[in-house]
């Protein structure tokens, strides 16, 4: 089965995800995945974290006085999810 990306109508590209496969727009818009690659992709990010211990750290809660983040470096994945995109 052939998708095309809402955004651009580009035809996403099958891209494995682990023990998952989801559907990703080439030009970067998004990707699609069914239900059950949703399910194997959260036990995935779960047993990432179980495993990573302190070596991972929580998400910073966004609050109004923030500035920009600088641009990205290439950093430790906060995230299993992050290794695959």
């Amino acid at each position: 089965m052939t998708m095309s990306c809402p955004q651009c109508g580009t035809g996403m590209v099958e891209t494995p995800a682990g023990a998952a496969s989801v559907q990703q727009c080439p030009e970067g818009h998004g990707v699609f995945l069914p239900q059950a690659a949703l399910g194997a992709l959260v036990e995935a990010e779960t047993d990432w974290h179980r495993y990573a211990g302190q070596h991972t750290a929580p998400m910073p809660r966004i609050t109004p006085d923030m500035e920009a983040a600088p641009p990205p470096t290439r950093l430790p994945a906060r995230a299993w999810v992050e290794t695959l995109f």
